[in-house]
């Protein structure tokens, strides 16, 4: 009877119980400061850019070093497109848009998907043929070479605003919300930062269900198929060029929503908000949760990010109340204890934290 009764509504249970406390954290870690919602907000941002990534590297087997590159297309795009630098710096649109862009939100993220994909296709094309480490110098590159043209069109035309980056990025307007204040609904007062934790909550939802569909469609069973054997998947009739393709560009445009997002959120942003270290990470998200593994990979994404900031927080305080007084400075601790952490992952669970089971329908 007690099992019949755990089978029935174990699930159900624990689902609930998730989204209770989903819906609560950032009223619980607000209590301590905003800075940790601040954290769980971003963490959410990575779960949206590692399961971009997934796509890639976890679905199709492709290593991809570049990922940021799509991250930053996103978030310059929106930034142009909802700041008034292109205005100020370019007559022509002085002369069209003589009120500035009134671009809605919802647009611009449909813009910042389409441009960013098309980015993924431009890489796509080059690299077919690439395989492993081949495959992960030449993304690399890209990504590298995305970086350096933002961070040098400012001459001979201010396209990009270079080092200094662009400010007074227009903040998201959905629903009738304005993010950038606060909204008191059923007598509830919720912060900016709060709202952008539901946004971001939501649109990591979104994805996640976009994963699970394209997992188990016919193209998600050709990516695995291109993943396993290439040459087996040709003989089978796959065309794996399309497939190839598709995953470099249905990648990228998560990507590039995650730095509309990120843009709105910061209200500025710079080309160096898009270093290499930052493909690495997302790339060690994914092969900490588990390659293929969509709810390892969101795993992999908030453990990764969390606990660096939270030691970036807490470790001089507990330096000083474990030891006396701060022995090792605070990034260097924070490093080190990331590092370790990764290699003993690394060394104990080599296919992840939660491996993707092969044999699994």
């Amino acid at each position: 009877m007690l099992i019949e009764l755990k089978e029935r509504y174990g699930n159900k249970t624990l689902l609930l119980g998730l989204i209770i406390f989903l819906i609560s954290l950032p009223f619980i870690v607000e209590l301590v400061g905003n800075a940790w919602v601040r954290i769980v907000t971003f963490s959410l941002l990575y779960v949206m850019l590692a399961l971009g990534l997934n796509i890639v590297i976890g679905f199709a087997g492709l290593l991809d070093l570049g990922y940021v590159a799509f991250y930053a297309v996103g978030a310059y795009l929106f930034a142009l497109l909802s700041s008034s630098h292109l205005i100020e710096n370019f007559t022509f649109f002085q002369y069209a848009f003589p009120n500035g862009f009134t671009f809605s939100s919802w647009t611009l993220l449909f813009i910042a998907a389409v441009i960013a994909g098309f980015f993924g296709l431009l890489l796509g094309f080059p690299v077919l043929r690439l395989r492993g480490d081949y495959l992960a110098i030449v993304t690399l590159g890209f990504g590298e070479i995305i970086r350096i043209f933002l961070n040098n069109l400012n001459t001979p035309i201010n396209l990009t605003n270079g080092p200094q980056g662009i400010g007074g990025i227009s903040p998201l307007i959905l629903f009738g919300i304005d993010f950038s204040k606060s909204v008191n609904f059923l007598n509830i007062e919720f912060s900016s930062l709060q709202l952008h934790y539901y946004l971001f909550l939501a649109m990591s939802i979104i994805i996640i269900l976009i994963s699970k569909r394209l997992e188990y469609s016919r193209l998600g069973r050709a990516w695995v198929a291109v993943r396993e054997d290439e040459v087996a998947a040709k003989a089978c009739g796959i065309n794996t060029t399309r497939v190839k393709l598709w995953a470099f560009v249905l990648g990228a445009s998560f990507g590039g929503v995650s730095g509309s997002l990120f843009a709105s959120f910061q209200g500025f942003i710079s080309p160096e908000s898009f270093i290499l270290m930052e493909s690495i990470v997302i790339v060690s998200m994914v092969v900490l949760g588990g390659m293929g593994n969509i709810y390892g990979v969101v795993v992999g994404a908030v453990l990764l990010y969390a606990i660096p900031e939270i030691l970036r927080l807490t470790a001089k305080q507990l330096q000083e109340f474990f030891l006396g007084t701060e022995v090792f400075p605070t990034e260097a601790l924070r490093m080190l204890l990331f590092g370790v952490s990764l290699v003993a992952i690394m060394l104990f669970k080599p296919m992840g934290l939660f491996p993707k089971n092969k044999n699994a329908k």
